[in-house]
């Protein structure tokens, strides 16, 4: 039985808002870091604020991932369909016994 299925991406529309939004929240997690204008970045921006920015990007980057993508994924241009047929297998046969070496006496 043959299987008409046209591939799609991975990701669809959503997969990719999220990972631009995560990506976004991760750029302004480092950017809040460096505007910390204490000495070697340990004020409010450098230790607190910017690594929860970070932490929240890089989990909005997990479900970005991780999340089924929806119905109007992208078709792949130019893909070919895979054909699955199902056919039953047939029996294995032991393998053959190798061949005695000759030698002479």
């Amino acid at each position: 039985m043959l299987q008409d299925q046209t591939p799609r991406f991975a990701f669809g529309r959503r997969n990719y808002r999220l990972m631009f939004i995560g990506l976004a929240i991760l750029a302004i997690g480092f950017i809040t870091m460096t505007l910390d204008s204490t000495d070697y970045g340990e004020g409010f921006l450098g230790i607190t604020l910017g690594p929860i920015l970070l932490v929240i990007g890089l989990i909005i980057e997990f479900f970005a991932i991780m999340v089924r993508p929806d119905s109007s994924a992208p078709v792949a241009n130019g893909a070919t369909a895979p054909t699955t047929v199902n056919q039953p297998l047939a029996p294995l046969s032991p393998p053959a016994a190798p061949a005695r070496p000759t030698y002479k006496r």
